[in-house]
């Protein structure tokens, strides 16, 4: 039987739990390969309760979960008082939050899961609880550290063929400028075209890169960066037998029959990445971590707290979540 994929529970006060119960209520529908959840199970059969939803929930060690999906739903609990509260965030479920994070990571890096799908976390309720990262990415690319040493984590949101790829993610649109440099930029690419290649199975990854400014700065007439540290980045990437083109104005980049020309196009900062993917596929597509030891996938929506409790949310992102999670770790590429 294969190894289950690891899915860390989110914040109990969101719509994560709830998507889970439902995709799991649903599994034969769905053709779903066997998941473990790291959480809390009391609140789970809570949240079950109220959601309507008639499912067996046990409690398992990791090793014991594949057998145990096909009739109940198995988590490895993680001890704490979470209440089922929709909509309202706690000190104490913030706690079970980052140790299920913690759990699941530290399950797939040992071998014993596959992959890993988070759901949505809040991140100003964990900050009370000693959370001191800036994002959910970057607390994963922590505790997947080997020896000590941090891998770049580089985010993807792909849907199908389409994927998209900021080099500067969580950081105010002034201070974008400042961030860039050539080495960031080729950093990312690598990252992207090793991870094309080696989780997406895709031999020659042709990858385009986005310039900063309008018209890709019109030959320097509206802003220099593409000339100065875009242009050279895509050069010295070329120099290294990537196939990187570029700097391409955003505007027209990705415009279908452009953007599909390339297996991933590289942004430079949040927006501009991921305005394009989420205006095509805004319910289908998926957040992928590149650059980690481990496969990590994840819905490409928050919290909702409005939508938590009420079953009223889409699970068609989470459910691609998980069906990528299990594509790219089901066999070599």
């Amino acid at each position: 039987m294969d190894k289950p994929l690891a899915i860390s529970m989110g914040e109990p006060a969101g719509i994560g739990p709830d998507l889970i119960l439902q995709l799991y209520a649903n599994r034969r529908e769905h053709t779903l390969p066997p998941f473990c959840v790291f959480g809390n199970a009391d609140f789970l059969r809570l949240r079950a309760v109220r959601l309507g939803l008639t499912i067996d929930i046990k409690s398992v060690e990791v090793a014991d979960a594949g057998p145990v999906f096909g009739f109940a739903l198995p988590v490895v609990s993680i001890d704490g008082l979470v209440s089922d509260h929709p909509g309202k965030t706690s000190l104490l479920a913030a706690k079970v939050v980052i140790g299920a994070i913690e759990h699941a990571v530290a399950a797939v890096m040992s071998g014993a899961c596959r992959a890993l799908v988070t759901a949505p976390i809040h991140k100003a309720a964990l900050y009370h609880a000693g959370f001191t990262h800036p994002g959910h990415t970057e607390f994963l690319a922590a505790l997947c550290a080997i020896d000590g040493k941090e891998r770049l984590p580089v985010m993807m949101l792909a849907h199908g063929g389409l994927r998209t790829v900021p080099v500067t993610i969580h950081i105010p649109i002034r201070d974008v400028p400042a961030r860039l440099s050539q080495a960031l930029i080729i950093d990312t690419v690598k990252v992207v075209n090793h991870d094309l290649k080696h989780r997406f199975g895709i031999a020659e990854p042709r990858i385009a890169v986005a310039g900063l400014n309008p018209h890709a700065g019109e030959g320097g007439n509206i802003g220099t960066e593409d000339l100065d540290i875009i242009a050279p980045a895509v050069g010295q990437l070329q120099f290294e037998m990537i196939n990187a083109e570029g700097p391409f104005p955003a505007d027209t980049l990705f415009y279908p029959p452009h953007w599909e020309k390339y297996d991933a196009v590289v942004a430079m900062y949040h927006d501009q990445a991921l305005i394009p993917i989420k205006t095509v596929a805004f319910e289908d597509a998926v957040n992928v971590t590149l650059g980690l030891p481990i496969v990590r996938t994840s819905p490409d929506h928050g919290t909702a707290f409005d939508l938590a409790g009420t079953g009223k949310g889409s699970p068609r992102s989470f459910l691609a979540a998980i069906r990528l999670a299990d594509e790219m770790t089901r066999g070599p590429h």
